[in-house]
């Protein structure tokens, strides 16, 4: 099989971000990390996000120097986790996730979650790794618009990512609007619905329309709406399916039939309660 060949999109200043990357959340650390980050970038994905609470930081370092892949050619994501929130605390944390990491910075570094009281001083954190040229490009994760518009009153810096859940049974089409309009990619985690909505029979029969699976659909659906798609897989042959989205195109009847499945279903965080 050749090698996959997933497209980039910009953050900012020529940061190239490809639009399919591997998450690894849940992913078991040691072994089975390495493998399956070393498979992932042997079939041509050169983009993994994983996290301080993951505990396998490591393990995508290793598994991306295993695979023989200079790592400048692989973008890779951690994140600030909720009880490393502060400005002190977070310049610390950025450096135990450098260490971890083999050294090598991440190409983006997020806020994982929007805790109370503290996310303004750890974003001025982030803003200071950023100034300083320690890291490439800087975001947050589970941000909802009232939050993004705490952070962005009180800072000048906007963040070039919003990481959340996001699929055709949670569109977050508010917040997609919000953060189209302020140039903040958003980023979609948990794009295959956790596999609990595969047997949907509108994904499906769309699916079987054009010959595809429903996780390409479900992918497919996160790209056509400008979004980056982090989907979960240990297993070789799903990966390769999981980014082979790239040869078709869903409809404008396809598009909206799968937006109206939206119901504000969460299989993680629901972070709309937090003050």
């Amino acid at each position: 099989m050749s090698a996959l060949s997933i497209p980039t999109l910009e953050l900012n200043k020529g940061v190239l971000m490809p639009v399919v990357g591997l998450g690894v959340y849940q992913v078991p650390p040691g072994r089975r990390t390495r493998e399956t980050v070393r498979s992932a970038l042997e079939l041509g994905y050169r983009h993994v996000d994983t996290a301080r609470i993951y505990g396998n930081e490591r393990d995508v370092a290793d598994g991306i120097r295993e695979s023989g892949i200079p790592r400048r050619e692989v973008f890779v994501t951690t994140k600030l986790w909720n009880s490393d929130h502060g400005y002190d605390a977070a310049l610390r944390a950025f450096d135990e996730s450098v260490k971890r990491l083999g050294g090598d910075p991440p190409d983006l570094y997020l806020i994982h979650f929007p805790v109370q009281r503290v996310r303004a001083d750890s974003w001025r954190a982030l803003t200071r790794l950023y100034e300083d040229r320690r890291v490439r490009a800087i975001g947050v994760s589970n941000y909802t618009v009232r939050h993004l518009e705490e952070l962005l009153v009180s800072s000048p810096v906007v963040p070039v990512v919003n990481q959340v859940e996001l699929h055709p049974f949670l569109v977050q089409s508010s917040l997609r609007a919000f953060c189209r309009k302020r140039g903040i990619l958003v980023e979609a985690y948990s794009p295959l619905v956790k596999g609990e909505r595969m047997e949907h029979p509108t994904l499906k029969r769309i699916a079987a329309a054009h010959g595809r699976t429903p996780a390409q659909v479900l992918i497919r659906f996160c790209i056509q709406h400008g979004l980056v798609a982090i989907p979960k897989s240990v297993r070789p042959e799903r990966m390769a399916e999981n980014a082979s989205v790239f040869d078709f195109a869903l409809s404008r009847e396809d598009m909206t039939e799968l937006d109206q499945l939206d119901e504000d279903y969460r299989t993680d965080w629901d972070p709309t309660s937090v003050p």
